[in-house]
């Protein structure tokens, strides 16, 4: 079954995660199977055509409602071993309701079949009784069956490993595959040992390789909203002041303008007048409307980006009071919204999003704070 996400409904504000797969339904026991989505969610409720539960949805697929694979798709042959056998087992009702289960765990933020199986993997290894043992086989068997060769992550052996070492010695795996001895269950608690240095190994690489991560959780997301004064904008500095529409006259080329938009926008247009009209215009948002209307360069698709780069350096370069404001926003992630620019440019709820304008204002960010640490005065100044 293949899962997608994100989904998510709200209810009384609060946003519940969900995630949806596809599942074949059908209206009545006489009537043809349709292709539909089933949608869980974290708090345990399904949808598919209408609301249900894990009780609801175990009845729906035991009525014949639901079929969880297609109907009129013929069975697959039995396999003549299940020891030599490189499939899973089949997806059945049972197993999917294990599988939305899972899912609904690790919606919920709780640990997953496979994860409770990893721990009682540790706890067997830690000490390998025949209670520990038990406890291993119980976690084995909550994980779906058509995903347990999945759950050790090994595409060569699969899960075979931990079949081995749940079959008691002097039986045959699986009935059909070798007989168990004492020291095949060595080599099995063997290989797990090696997995878990394997693991240590590569923590270690990275730890290395990754040395610059930030060692904590940064400030929350930023958001920086699209405003209107119509009194004229305030005197106390704030947030606001990171917009490029605030009139804070830069200098780039040689050539002054009002404000970034003001920059931004004369510099995109391809005729001279169009420039001279736009540089000149009595705000910034006039500046965006005649922008607009202008005929744009042919290669500013290419360098928009850059250009806005520089008319952001010179901005914050050229009046410390803002760069004060824009360095107080720390390493938090900064959300450009509003109505005005481009998807381009702004952050919104949809696919359409690239928020280059807050992605530019992160790097200008830190290109400020970089001087400050890199002054003759030496590193301490670094704030």
């Amino acid at each position: 079954m293949t899962w997608r996400e994100p989904t998510y409904r709200l209810v009384d504000g609060e946003r519940i995660d969900g995630a949806w797969c596809h599942v074949w339904r059908r209206y009545r026991p006489d009537s043809e199977y349709f292709l539909d989505d089933l949608i869980v969610f974290a708090d345990g409720a399904i949808t598919c055509g209408e609301r249900t539960d894990l009780a609801g949805l175990e009845k729906m697929l035991a009525t014949g409602h639901l079929a969880v694979t297609d109907p009129a798709t013929p069975p697959r042959p039995d396999e003549p071993s299940k020891w030599s056998s490189r499939h899973g087992e089949p997806l059945t009702p049972e197993g999917f309701l294990l599988e939305v289960a899972d899912r609904i765990e690790a919606l919920s933020g709780r640990p997953t079949a496979g994860q409770r199986l990893r721990d009682a993997i540790e706890s067997f290894q830690q000490e390998p009784t025949d209670s520990g043992r038990a406890l291993l086989r119980a976690a084995y068997r909550s994980v779906p069956p058509h995903l347990r060769i999945y759950v050790l992550g090994d595409m060569d052996r699969q899960d075979r490993p931990l079949r081995i070492l749940l079959t008691d010695i002097g039986d045959a795996v699986d009935g059909d595959g070798p007989v168990v001895t004492a020291d095949m269950h060595q080599d099995v608690v063997d290989y797990f040992g090696r997995g878990d240095e394997g693991v240590r190994s590569e923590q270690q690489r990275r730890a290395v390789l990754h040395a610059d991560d930030p060692s904590g959780p940064g400030r929350p997301a930023l958001v920086s909203h699209e405003t209107v004064y119509p009194q004229g904008w305030p005197e106390q500095p704030g947030l606001f002041m990171l917009r490029n529409d605030f009139p804070a006259p830069v200098v780039l080329a040689g050539e002054s303008y009002a404000s970034v938009s003001h920059g931004y926008w004369s510099l995109s247009a391809a005729d001279a007048s169009d420039r001279s009209r736009i540089r000149d215009a009595a705000s910034g948002r006039e500046a965006h409307e005649l922008g607009g209307r202008a005929t744009r360069r042919a290669d500013w698709p290419h360098v928009r980006l850059g250009v806005m780069a520089e008319l952001l350096r010179a901005k914050f370069t050229q009046h410390p009071e803002l760069a004060e404001v824009l360095v107080s926003t720390g390493d938090a992630t900064i959300s450009y919204t509003g109505l005005s620019d481009s998807p381009f440019w702004r952050d919104i709820a949809d696919g359409r999003a690239r928020n280059w304008m807050g992605r530019l204002l992160e790097l200008v960010r830190s290109e400020l704070v970089a001087q400050r640490f890199l002054r003759p005065e030496g590193p301490n100044v670094l704030t």
